[in-house]
């Protein structure tokens, strides 16, 4: 509230003639000296930098807490320039569209798809083509794409055409099949998604050298917008940088480098940035950490904005059009029911940032063709968004935000400093040929590993609270895909998912069971009551269950020798020891020898052995496990010594 400004609402009334008084006048006024007093008091002496502050991949700091003079001074309103509080001053109907995958092979079954993802709410599809690399739909010719779109409306639910290696002679099969399909050219809505440059870096090879490649594309498409007006014809997805492991700056420094190639293949064949600008749609990946991808998106409009302008099109930004597709990144294949929560905070940063498109994978994308069920949940998570939550009714509602500002601004900053680097070494072909780029993603998506099994990165299903058996989830696997063919002229740039480390152990967990009949087990060895023991025996189950091995766990034993009597009865040969610290001094060495002496052939123990490290190794204690130890490299060394 300003000082002297009337208030409005309920409130006490006041004396007439006098000014409100300000609410925070019976407070001190407030300072960060004061403020970092208090915290370093909460803190006990710890770390404030390693305690309070984090870092994104691109080393952006994150604050516990901003003010306002951490905002930059930007007097931007949305629909105005740089536009990265959206391209429209006001939100147009429900916010954005409902783009829905569709993977089936046959045309038919294709059609009947789509129909039914219409019907039910869907207001455009992303047709998934099979080509070199992928399953989706087989279109070979303009009737097969007759077949698919048969009963569909173009000029209301747009298509984008994700077809990879086969981009070109796809779009073109399209162009053929709308006037079969009573479709008015200049009315029709599509993405034709031409990208070679995108589908060279995913696959390290193209049928054609990439120049032609570009030239082809470009020329294709000044001809296709020409009778189609409204058609968006090549694509810049930076979604292949996200899914190798790229940071938020890289993937943007991508999609600048990326978008600047394309308007200079425009260029050199007579096409204008201005009416470039209007027909390249912008493809970006939203993952489940929602305020930087929230900044990310942000930043993306500012930085096509900023060369937009610099190449004499800055009018044409307004038309600019940006898909969010959720990470497929992120997703994991085991209980891949947390999928759902995964990629519902993806959409809704997407939706705050008010992008134009959303396109949500089924919860079980990274296992296989989604069924009916799997469809509907990626299909409603995005109309109880619009419809329920009204996360599109609002205009940037980040905006003004002192940290998603800041966050906003660093973002840029990173991406456009790694997309100056990009064009002073030739620009994104030459640096995808010297492999520099694919090294310098590499690192990132290596560094990202280590936090995972670190457990600074934690993912809920996969390190933290796993389940063991089956998860419920069965699915048809996906068609045999065709293998690329061509020269392989460079490294491509290789999808990962974040869960594979701890899968590739669950999947040897599986095996090990097979062969041997039982799951491999660690009996716990529980020290006192369940209060006593329970944060250490909870944790060390979670921590097994990771890696594909069985806790045996109980209530909690009173001495060594009960202890060890159930862990002999339990016909396991691997034990761990939980419980708290102060009852560790009174029995952990005692049980260690009781539970070796009772044949263990491993024993463990919850938490770090402190100042007693020596003696309870001599008591027979093998290895210490505690929140900190590099989870990968400790699970696949227990299944070794278990299995």
């Amino acid at each position: 509230m300003t000082d002297g400004a009337p208030s409005s609402g309920s409130g006490p009334a006041q004396t007439s003639g006098q000014d409100p008084r300000p609410l925070a006048s019976a407070f001190e006024p407030a300072d960060r000296a004061a403020w970092l007093a208090l915290v370093d008091k909460a803190l006990k002496g710890a770390d404030f930098e390693k305690r309070l502050v984090g870092k994104t991949a691109d080393g952006i700091r994150i604050e516990p807490i901003y003010a306002p003079n951490a905002a930059p001074s930007d007097p931007s309103v949305p629909g105005h320039a740089p536009f990265k509080r959206g391209t429209k001053s006001e939100v147009a109907g429900l916010g954005w569209q409902i783009h829905q995958l569709v993977t089936d092979q046959d045309p038919q079954a294709a059609n009947r798809t789509i129909l039914e993802e219409l019907e039910a709410g869907t207001n455009g599809i992303v047709l998934q083509v099979a080509s070199p690399g992928q399953s989706g739909v087989a279109i070979q010719s303009s009737a097969d794409f007759i077949t698919t779109l048969t009963g569909t409306y173009l000029d209301y639910a747009p298509v984008q055409l994700k077809a990879g290696t086969r981009d070109l002679e796809t779009a073109r099969h399209f162009i053929d099949a709308v006037a079969a399909l009573d479709q008015d050219p200049k009315t029709t809505c599509a993405h034709l998604n031409i990208d070679p440059l995108g589908t060279w870096s995913r696959l390290g090879c193209h049928a054609k050298k990439i120049s032609d490649a570009l030239s082809e594309a470009v020329t294709f498409a000044r001809g296709a917008r020409a009778t189609a007006p409204k058609l968006r014809t090549i694509n810049v997805d930076a979604t292949h940088a996200h899914e190798a492991g790229a940071s938020e700056g890289q993937e943007l420094a991508v999609l600048a480098a990326t978008f600047v190639a394309y308007l200079k293949a425009f260029e050199a064949v007579g096409v204008a940035p201005a009416d470039a600008v209007t027909q390249i749609g912008f493809t970006l990946s939203t993952n489940d950490d929602i305020f930087t991808t929230l900044a990310k998106l942000r930043a993306a409009r500012r930085i096509i904005a900023r060369i937009a302008n610099a190449a004499g099109a800055g009018d044409a930004v307004s038309a600019i059009h940006i898909t969010a597709r959720t990470s497929e990144r992120m997703l994991a294949t085991r209980d891949p029911w947390t999928n759902i929560l995964r990629t519902t905070v993806a959409c809704a940063a997407a939706a705050f940032a008010n992008t134009d498109a959303i396109t949500v994978h089924p919860f079980t994308w990274a296992l296989g063709q989604p069924d009916r069920f799997a469809r509907r949940i990626a299909r409603n998570t995005q109309i109880v968004c619009q419809e329920e939550s009204s996360l599109g009714r609002i205009v940037d509602p980040a905006g003004g935000s002192w940290y998603v500002e800041k966050l906003t601004d660093d973002v840029a900053q990173a991406a456009w400093s790694k997309f100056q680097h990009i064009e002073s070494q030739g620009g994104i072909g030459a640096v995808l040929l010297t492999g520099t780029l694919q090294e310098e993603i590499k690192d990132v998506r290596m560094a990202c590993q280590t936090e995972v099994a670190l457990g600074k990165q934690p993912l809920t299903g996969v390190s933290e609270f796993p389940i063991l058996g089956d998860d419920g989830v069965k699915v048809s696997p996906w068609d045999a895909q065709e293998q690329p063919t061509g020269t392989a002229e460079i490294t491509p740039l290789t999808p990962h998912r974040l869960t594979e480390a701890f899968e590739a152990l669950r999947d040897d967990a599986d095996q090990r069971t097979s062969v041997n009949g039982a799951p491999p087990r660690v009996f716990l060895a529980n020290i006192g009551r369940i209060v006593d023991h329970n944060a250490r025996s909870t944790w060390i189950k979670n921590f097994l269950a990771a890696g594909g091995i069985e806790a045996l766990t109980n209530d909690g034993f009173e001495d060594a020798e009960k202890a060890a009597a159930a862990f002999k009865a339990s016909g396991a040969t691997a034990v761990c020891i939980c419980s708290s610290d102060a009852l560790y001094q009174q029995h952990a060495i005692a049980t260690a020898n009781a539970l070796k002496t009772a044949g263990a052939d491993l024993v463990l123990l919850a938490g770090k052995p402190g100042d007693a490290e020596a003696d309870l190794k001599a008591a027979g204690v093998d290895q210490f496990l505690f929140a900190g130890n590099n989870a990968i490299d400790t699970l696949s060394n227990l299944l070794n010594k278990i299995g």
